[in-house]
């Protein structure tokens, strides 16, 4: 969708007219400057046409230092991504050294800059506001946040700029389509995974430092392997959010949860020198969340107990990911060195065996005997709450259109009542799926529903026929 940005310095009301737009109170609104830190997104609600909201933290803080290097940095980050920007200032406040200062920079953007003068709740004032005309935005339009005044105009000039956009996205998306594999190389700053990309397409293509958080933007690198087509597509090292020191950084992480959203394929890149952090447990997390299949890259293999013979060193590696990262369990691992470039091939191998096993879903009547052989083996619990046992009554696959080059099923399990499904015995039908049919880095989804009895038993042929 297209990206709308909301920018402005503090306390002109950003958060209360993102609020409006979004149709519910997602930012938080305070007379005090500064109250909004990270940056928030989420759909519009208040346009006809479909937008993202980027609502930005207050830009020049201290009103003494004019304009800042955070007013550079806020900007930049608006020209950059948005498509529209709503430049927003009170208007009776009057025109201020930051407003200016911002509106210099934001008339060199490439998308285009809607002046948005906040806080006029009659109309009878706007004349008094002449002096924003010295701002040179030949769009502006007056309204009141706080009780909607004119939101249906600003909402009219939004859906004009945007509305041509949204066939351009859908023809991007199209040719998306067919560019292949989109792989995601994710992972903790200076993980490697630059030097992953760049061992792969042997080719300097991104920037390369021991500095960490080099990489800002998410990049899409196109590139063949055995006939076949991949897209790598380059993240921003993802650190705990309290740890995110400027705006880049936040905006960084949200590219960065974007490209995992929109792959076919996540690539975990751990520094296996350094060991695995909670931050790369917190980002497995989040593939997991996304239910996303993924692989797991252990780089710097070379440098991991290097005294120790190479198999040892890798049973010793496996049983370090399996402990730290229980939770992923079904994604396979490839050990590399993206330095040294030893082993990097396997890494689009492995990509390639994934996509191979997910093509291969089991049929009804397999899954269902897998299904309930499980069931028989071992029956579930009976819960003591509700005093009866679980149930299997029917079982299907059902793949969801957006994971078509890489399938992920789900499985819908029709059963007597779905309060009586335990994580445990998930876990436990999980298990026996998988050693039936194996699917390495692929998630399994259940979907339990209730359904009664007879929904299911063949009906009886009336007496007589």
């Amino acid at each position: 969708m297209p990206t709308v940005a909301i920018v402005g310095r503090p306390n002109v009301g950003k958060s209360a007219l993102f609020n409006r737009l979004a149709g519910r109170k997602i930012a938080i609104v305070h007379d005090q400057p500064g109250v909004t830190r990270d940056r928030i997104s989420a759909p519009s609600k208040a346009t006809q046409v479909a937008c993202t909201l980027v609502d930005t933290g207050g830009i020049g803080g201290n009103i003494d230092d004019g304009f800042d290097a955070q007013v550079t940095i806020e900007a930049d980050i608006a020209m950059d991504t948005a498509d529209l920007i709503l430049f927003v200032v009170d208007a009776h406040d009057g025109l201020t050294a930051t407003d200016q200062a911002l509106a210099q920079k934001l008339r060199k953007a490439k998308p285009p800059v809607l002046l948005v003068l906040n806080k006029v709740d009659d109309p009878k004032h706007e004349a008094a506001f002449s002096d924003f005309a010295r701002l040179g935005f030949k769009s502006s339009v007056f309204v009141s946040a706080e009780h909607g005044r004119n939101f249906g105009r600003l909402c009219d000039q939004i859906d004009a700029v945007i509305a041509p956009l949204v066939s351009e996205i859908e023809a991007v998306a199209e040719v998306a389509e067919t560019i292949g594999i989109k792989l995601a190389i994710v992972g903790k700053p200076n993980a490697g995974k630059s030097s992953l990309v760049n061992a792969i397409l042997k080719d300097e293509r991104t920037i390369v430092s021991e500095i960490a958080g080099t990489t800002r933007d998410a990049v899409d690198l196109p590139y063949s392997f055995q006939g076949e087509k991949f897209t790598l597509i380059d993240t921003a090292g993802l650190r705990p959010r309290a740890k995110r020191d400027n705006s880049v950084e936040v905006f960084s992480a949200m590219r960065t949860e974007k490209a995992i959203r929109r792959s076919d394929l996540c690539v975990l890149v751990i520094d296996l020198a350094a060991g695995i952090t909670s931050m790369d447990r917190k980002i497995a997390q989040t593939i997991v969340e996304e239910k996303k299949p993924c692989l797991i890259v252990l780089n710097k293999f070379d440098l991991y107990h290097p005294g120790a013979n190479r198999t040892a060193r890798l049973e010793e590696a496996t049983a370090h990911v399996r402990k730290e990262l229980f939770f992923l369990h079904y994604a396979p691992f490839v050990a590399c060195s993206a330095k040294t470039g030893g082993s990097v091939d396997h890494v689009l191998k492995e990509a390639l065996k994934i996509r191979k096993g997910a093509q291969n879903i089991p049929g009804t009547g397999l899954l269902n005997r897998i299904l309930q052989t499980a069931f028989e083996d071992t029956p579930p619990p009976i819960d003591g709450k509700l005093k009866k046992r679980l149930k299997l009554y029917y079982a299907t696959a059902a793949t969801n259109e957006k994971y078509s080059v890489i399938p992920v099923p789900t499985i819908v399990l029709f059963v007597n009542d779905k309060r009586l499904m335990a994580t445990s015995y998930e876990s436990y039908l999980t298990n026996r799926f998988r050693a039936a049919h194996p699917s390495p880095g692929i998630p399994i989804i259940f979907s339990v529903r209730s359904r009664s009895r007879r929904e299911w038993e063949p009906r009886q042929k009336p007496q007589g026929h």
